[in-house]
């Protein structure tokens, strides 16, 4: 129940906010900020136990039959997600009450940010695939809303609709990968999967599985040529871009592959598309991220690179790699959630993120800058400082792949070239907008952030330099109980700021002096890159095929939806005639008509008589003389129901017959007299062969039904218990009044609504509203 309380925590809290928000007033986000303070401590307390290798589970049964249930699960790697996603949600709400005006709708902002937290919690807690995806598309739709919360704005409802579209139709992918490994393991629990691994490996489906798994998680961790959303998603509010795209959303992907590793890791495939990607994702985004003049966007594809880094040490798949991709992700948490939060603060400040527009903010912003300097030289990989040793591990397990080819022969020189731009764009943030002169003039005059205000940036820049300078402590506290959790055997990897003179060392040096020749010359090489364009790129690949789903869409519903009902009617039967019918003549070989009832003179004789009003109807040229066959059609069926002793049936259709023809008649002085719309030859053709198509069809399927016997007929039950259980000899109203009373009052309840909607138009009518 422990950990159903952790997910419900946030959701429940959400649903408070209204009444919160007039409790508390503009207050409440500090008020909110205890919810994930409480979950974070309450988290630590765990870790213990956790890292002693014990696993916290919860199950429910839910769909049983098809192996959903409701399972929870905590370890050492989904602990290591739930802290960030607590502890980052923490300082975000805080920082949220400095950032947000009063102005702005708090009640919606907190609930949505609240709801996510509560999504991604249940993401990294669940056991089964299917709650998984479940909570994996509520972050989706829950950032959706984050990411559009300034819906006054076009680029934000571009940016939250983008970001939707992608992670959805992944996510979409991603259950269809899901349902194949159910197709071959027979469950959908994580740990029954993981434990029939060779099923998987040895399945002709392995490559399907793979690959529609691994979209799903790389759409949603902006692996190229997926990460076209995430840079438009820096529309949303800060502190949003803080949690989502530091810690929390944008790892997601990485969860899920880091919870794959067990299942795939060690394939040639696995390290061909996970490695493959990752590291093109690492370059794209490096190359980027130099050109971009908004700061926002800058970190935007910094994020795209640094997750593209994890994701190449996710493929490569020994215990180093992914001891260096925990590390590394851990790190990426605490100094970009920083980053964004100092951004945030320089716009706050000083009303722009143009870095055209900035620089010499040291003197007015001594804090930030520091709190700035700091997260970037992590991010650069500079020591004493986080990223250094984890860019460290990063470069030792390029250079000792577990594969060969051309791919591993690369790595080390793309890493390398990557890490260049990572420290040039590192370098760009700071020293370009905190020092030299101002480039030009901005909308607010600089000054220092307030003091609560910076605590989440400083508390996260402190717990960087801490890493750095201890990073054996986090390592043996977090890292290694994590990657033990990814792997399912213990890591007893060592973390130190100094290892000697080795390789990644000399590729550290490498990194440091070709990005600091590269920018001193800044200038000329954002000129260059920018001047580097494409007509084909992901973006516009993306913009065409969404203007192409939307123009022709709108081009393909003019066409179909004519006005005419009489349109709408063919479109329905045709679809019936043409899937039904189709899968009839497919499956059906013969009618076993052994038991059909005889059928004698008289009733040959009715169906002559209906068959003859059924063609006067059809052959109608008034609407008169239409109606008057089509109730002579109605009630020769009633007159069947009398041969066949259902005179209740009778009634009831004598009654809808009598009421239609009435309904028809007052309808009257509103139609045309004559079918006009019918008078075309080829709309007859087609009314004929639609509506024989519908009735061979329909005979067909009637005739095979009452032929087929599959079951003991219910038919049986309801003669043998409706006076025993229901106390009537008539058996129909007994079903509709007892054994279907349910069923019975809701078509009553539907009719009712209905009438008072009738009632409602009619009152209506002829008002001006």
């Amino acid at each position: 129940m422990m950990l159903l309380g952790i997910v419900l925590a946030p959701f429940v809290a959400a649903l408070l906010v209204p009444l919160l928000r007039r409790v508390a007033g503009p207050r409440i986000g500090l008020l909110l900020t205890i919810i994930p303070a409480v979950l974070f401590t309450l988290l630590l307390t765990l870790l213990p136990q956790v890292n002693s290798g014990t696993t916290i589970g919860s199950a429910w049964e839910w769909v049983s039959s098809l192996g959903i249930n409701l399972v929870l699960r905590l370890d050492s790697w989904s602990l290591l997600f739930a802290l960030l996603v607590t502890g980052i949600g923490t300082l975000v709400l805080l920082y949220s009450h400095f950032y947000l005006g009063a102005k702005e709708d708090l009640t919606k902002y907190y609930l949505y940010i609240l709801a996510f937290m509560g999504s991604m919690l249940g993401v990294v807690l669940a056991g089964n695939l299917i709650i998984l995806y479940l909570f994996w598309e509520f972050t989706s739709f829950t950032s959706f809303l984050l990411i559009g919360f300034w819906s006054d704005r076009e680029r934000s409802r571009y940016g939250a609709q983008k970001a939707l579209l992608i992670t959805v139709l992944g996510g979409f992918v991603m259950l269809a990968g899901f349902a194949l490994i159910y197709l071959v393991t027979g469950s959908f629990d994580l740990a029954e999967i993981l434990a029939r691994r060779e099923l998987i490996l040895e399945s002709p489906l392995l490559p399907y599985i793979m690959l529609l798994v691994l979209i799903g998680a790389f759409t949603k961790s902006a692996q190229v040529p997926f990460h076209i959303w995430l840079p438009n998603a820096m529309e949303a509010p800060t502190p949003i871009s803080a949690f989502l795209h530091s810690a929390t959303m944008v790892k997601a992907g990485l969860y899920l592959v880091g919870r794959l590793v067990p299942l795939f890791g060690g394939t040639a495939m696995w390290f061909g598309l996970v490695s493959g990607v990752g590291i093109a994702t690492l370059v794209t985004g490096s190359l980027l991220a130099v050109k971009q003049d908004d700061l926002k966007a800058l970190l935007a594809y910094s994020t795209i690179s640094q997750l593209g880094l994890i994701m190449t040490l996710f493929g490569l798949g020994t215990p180093l790699a992914i001891a260096a991709a925990v590390f590394h992700l851990f790190n990426h948490a605490a100094f970009k959630g920083a980053l964004f939060m100092v951004v945030g603060i320089i716009d706050h400040e000083t009303g722009t993120r143009d870095i055209n527009l900035l620089g010499g903010l040291a003197k007015q912003m001594p804090t930030t800058a520091a709190v700035t300097g700091i997260a970037a030289f992590a991010m650069a990989g500079l020591p004493p400082f986080s990223g250094f040793v984890s860019k460290e591990l990063f470069y030792e397990a390029t250079v000792h792949p577990e594969f060969s080819g051309w791919l591993a022969g690369l790595l080390p020189w793309l890493a390398v070239g990557a890490s260049i731009f990572t420290f040039v764009y590192s370098m760009l943030l700071f020293f370009y907008v905190f020092f030299g002169s101002p480039r030009g003039q901005t909308p607010k005059s600089p000054h220092e952030a307030p003091a609560l205000m910076l605590v989440g940036p400083v508390v996260l820049a402190l717990l960087t330099i801490f890493t750095g300078l201890k990073p054996d402590f986090i390592g043996q506290s977090l890292i290694n109980p994590a990657a033990a959790g990814i792997l399912g055997s213990p890591v007893a990897e060592h973390y130190r700021l100094w290892h000697g003179v080795t390789t990644p060392l000399l590729m550290s040096l490498a990194t440091i002096g070709a990005g600091t020749v590269l920018y001193l010359l800044i200038e000329p090489l954002r000129r260059l890159f920018k001047k580097v364009k494409s007509r084909v790129n992901p973006n516009r690949i993306y913009d065409w095929g969404l203007d192409l789903l939307t123009n022709g869409s709108a081009k393909l519903t003019d066409w179909y939806m004519t006005g005419f009902l009489r349109d709408y009617v063919v479109y329905i039967i045709g679809a019936f005639v043409v899937f039904v019918g189709g899968t009839y003549l497919l499956k059906v070989r013969a009618i076993d008509a052994w038991h059909f009832a005889p059928v004698n003179l008289f009733e040959l004789l009715f169906a002559l008589l209906f068959v003859v009003a059924v063609i006067v109807l059809i052959l109608a040229s008034s609407r008169v003389i239409g109606l008057i066959a089509l109730g002579i059609v109605g009630f020769f069926i009633a007159s069947f129901w009398v041969i066949f002793r259902a005179p209740d049936l009778a009634l009831t259709q004598l009654i809808v017959e009598t009421i239609s023809l009435i309904l028809f008649l007052l309808a009257f002085a509103h139609l045309p007299s004559y079918f006009k719309d019918l008078e075309a030859r080829k709309k007859k053709f087609i009314d004929a062969v639609t509506a024989t198509g519908f009735g061979v069809v329909t005979a067909g399927l009637a005739l095979t039904a009452h032929g087929t016997r599959l079951y003991e007929p219910l038919s049986t039950y309801y003669i043998e218990n409706s006076l025993k259980l229901g106390g009537g000899r008539n058996i129909v109203n007994v079903i509709l009044v007892d054994f279907r009373g349910l069923d019975t009052l809701g078509e009553i309840t539907v009719l009712s609504i209905a009438a008072m909607g009738v009632y409602a138009l009619v009152k209506l009518r002829g008002r001006a509203r």
